[in-house]
């Protein structure tokens, strides 16, 4: 057989299959048979696909990170001036409400005690004597002994020595005071959250050298992003999850909004009190909040259709009046994972080019693809 002759019979073997595929992709042929009608007519008419907005319910579940803190914390300070002699504590430890924390050394206040206490017996060495005189003058007086003048004076005398001892022993329950005060107690049950002191330093009265973390209610604490506030979730309470730990679960409330926003990271803090908290969820615990917005109608348009002019987002518009193609500012509510939901700048019904932007330009005349089929689709992402 000669080798025109061969080459022949090859096509025509050949040909059945090629009508077999054509056949089998109707959409991939209609978007051929386009292009060529375009190309043939203008060849900057670009190809592409649209999507007509429509408004659709939109509801948004919102994951938040962070963490365990108590409700309330205390600084805990001395009472007194005075170098710090013993340290009983670390960070992480829970005392009790009476525990003693750390020591001063506490050789002016032992000293001023040991003075208060002999003050003290020295005023009552003088109050027996004056009250043994005034007995002695007393009786002397009744059997006319004695003048009154003396009798007045040895009265006085004794309620004077009287006085004394009050005194000193009012001043004795001070320097007994000023000696506790060497001794730092804790005052409320808690954990010991951080401390600001050393064993050898010294410290003044009222300076905060620990931060308690109270027993008792827990909040769970999350940075979340001013938008957030604007529109809370519609359900007042959230659930809490333990991060390490997805199976211990709470149930938390707001209890507080912080109302200065951070200039660090733009975000606002939110304290969510916890009905119950679990045992596990510990003081620094990492947790994660779920919340779900209200469902609201907004305009969701794929990925594909954003596009950044003038650095903003935005999308390209079609008008099928002219068949041509504008560029529109929008503003995003929010990013999903395959789409994004628009705030504002595309009304329903309009017509959002969602393949083949990076062609076009304003003004541009274009040609509308059929729909993909979800053959089609596929084939395209498998290509």
């Amino acid at each position: 057989m000669s080798p025109n002759a061969s080459l022949l019979v090859s096509v025509r073997r050949a040909l059945p299959v090629v009508l077999v595929l054509l056949l089998a992709s109707p959409e991939a042929h209609a978007v051929g048979e386009a292009r060529e009608t375009e190309a043939s007519e203008d060849p900057t008419v670009a190809l592409v696909r649209i999507v007509s907005a429509q408004k659709s319910q939109v509801a948004t579940d919102v994951a938040l990170t962070g963490d365990i803190q108590a409700q309330a914390q205390t600084n805990v300070a001395f009472r007194t001036n005075g170098k710090v002699s013993e340290r009983r504590v670390e960070v992480g430890d829970h005392v009790a409400a009476d525990q003693v924390l750390a020591v001063l050394e506490p050789l002016v206040q032992r000293a001023n005690l040991d003075n208060a206490r002999a003050a003290l017996v020295s005023a009552e060495a003088q109050l027996t004597q004056a009250r043994v005189t005034f007995d002695r003058q007393k009786q002397l007086l009744a059997g006319g002994y004695t003048t009154r003048p003396s009798y007045d004076n040895a009265e006085q005398q004794l309620r004077t020595s009287q006085a004394a001892v009050d005194s000193a022993k009012a001043a004795l329950g001070t320097a007994e005071e000023q000696l506790s005060y060497t001794e730092l107690r804790a005052g409320v049950a808690g954990i010991v959250l951080s401390r600001t002191f050393e064993v050898g330093q010294v410290v003044q009265a009222g300076q905060a050298v620990m931060v308690l973390a109270q027993d008792g209610p827990r909040d769970a604490v999350f940075n979340v992003y001013e938008a957030l506030t604007a529109h809370p979730p519609d359900e007042k309470a959230i659930e809490v999850i333990l991060q390490s730990d997805p199976t211990v679960t709470a149930i938390g409330r707001v209890r507080e909004i912080s109302p200065t926003v951070d200039p660090q990271s733009g975000t606002v803090r939110v304290k969510m009190g916890l009905v119950s908290t679990p045992p596990a969820m510990t003081l620094g615990a990492v947790v994660i909040g779920r919340g779900r917005f209200a469902a609201r109608d907004a305009v969701v348009l794929p990925w594909s259709a954003l596009y950044r002019f003038d650095n903003r987002p935005a999308v390209w518009i079609y008008d099928p009046a002219t068949a041509a193609v504008s560029v529109r500012p929008v503003e995003i509510e929010r990013y999903g994972g395959a789409d994004i939901v628009l705030k504002t700048g595309v009304e329903p019904g309009e017509s959002v080019v969602v393949a083949g932007i990076q062609f076009l330009r304003p003004g541009q005349r274009v040609a509308v693809a059929p729909p993909a089929t979800a053959a089609s689709a596929g084939a395209e992402g498998g290509r």
